[in-house]
């Protein structure tokens, strides 16, 4: 499906013209939405749109690192955002005119639909312009990010408060799925931080310079953004230290109490083997109180052994 918006002289806001009117027509500037294209549709970006075939290459195969590309006379944008619900990601493409901004997705995307119905209801469209439109549909998308970063945080206090006092293979099999997230959102953000930076530093990109504040605040928020996931990422390797570390005590712990029962049983064990022996001339197997002699010095060594253990601390 394609949409259009067009911004006449006079600030006059017209809705769904032909793209063949847009070009050909005196307007301020104009808006393209691809949204969720056709083959037929696609064709649109190379006649009579006529972009560079290298861009529209990047649009029909996705997932592109975010990026910018310039071109004689236009800028063109790979961003990702994230889904709602899966935090998966959706790239967002986009191309800058002197007089017109083209957006093109694969995907039914929320941030291009709020930035057109935010424009759709603007009292002065006039005052809008296409690096306006990037403007917001760039900061609609970075403010997106937040939520699954907070998601993430909350679900990290969870896990280390362990209310629901769930196993330890639960904990570490959350662990390693939040830090999989995790990375996922760093390779998402990471990039598109140093794309923002790009874009309020170059010289080619005289709109952005012109309103360099304003894509400077989505700059700062990706900063913190990646702040947080680093910080997350390295919570989560704390956490998961600290539970490794506690479930290797529990096992020594538990092996110090098998060895040392292990221990007590062994002299035991060696008078009992001594005395199974079948030899004939063995004495004491024929003294009345041999059987109950052997019993109480076996007795005897066991009491003797486990309160010395006990003494030295050692089933603590």
């Amino acid at each position: 499906m394609i949409r259009t918006i067009a911004v006449t002289p006079s600030g006059e806001l017209l809705k769904n013209l032909s793209i063949q009117k847009l070009i050909s027509g005196a307007f301020r500037w104009y808006w393209i939405d691809f949204n969720v294209p056709s083959d037929e549709e696609i064709e649109l970006l190379k006649e009579p749109l006529r972009f560079h075939p290298l861009s529209i290459e990047d649009c029909i195969h996705t997932l592109q690192r975010p990026k910018l590309d310039y071109y004689d006379d236009y800028h063109f944008f790979v961003f990702q955002a994230l889904d709602a619900d899966s935090m998966t990601k959706e790239e967002v493409d986009l191309f800058l005119g002197s007089n017109y901004v083209v957006t093109f997705h694969n995907e039914n995307n929320r941030e291009i639909d709020d930035v057109w119905k935010r424009l759709e209801m603007a009292k002065s469209p006039g005052d809008w312009s296409p690096s306006v439109v990037l403007y917001h549909v760039l900061d609609k998308i970075v403010d997106n990010y937040f939520p699954h970063v907070y998601k993430i945080e909350d679900l990290l206090n969870d896990i280390d408060e362990n209310f629901a006092d769930r196993s330890m293979e639960e904990i570490l099999e959350d662990l390693f799925d939040t830090r999989h997230e995790l990375l996922s959102l760093r390779h998402t953000i990471t990039p598109m931080r140093d794309l923002v930076y790009r874009m309020i530093n170059s010289h080619r990109l005289a709109e952005i310079i012109a309103q360099k504040e304003y894509f400077a605040d989505i700059h700062d928020h990706l900063l913190r953004l990646a702040e947080k996931v680093d910080a997350s990422r390295e919570l989560t390797t704390d956490m998961r230290d600290s539970y490794l570390s506690i479930n290797f005590h529990e096992t020594n712990r538990v092996m110090k109490v098998l060895t040392v029962i292990t221990t007590i049983f062994m002299p035991l064990t060696f008078i009992a083997g001594i005395y199974g022996m079948n030899f004939k001339n063995m004495p004491e197997l024929n003294w009345t109180f041999g059987y109950f002699g052997a019993l109480f010095t076996m007795f005897f060594i066991g009491i003797t052994m486990f309160l010395w253990f006990r003494k030295k601390g050692w089933f603590k």
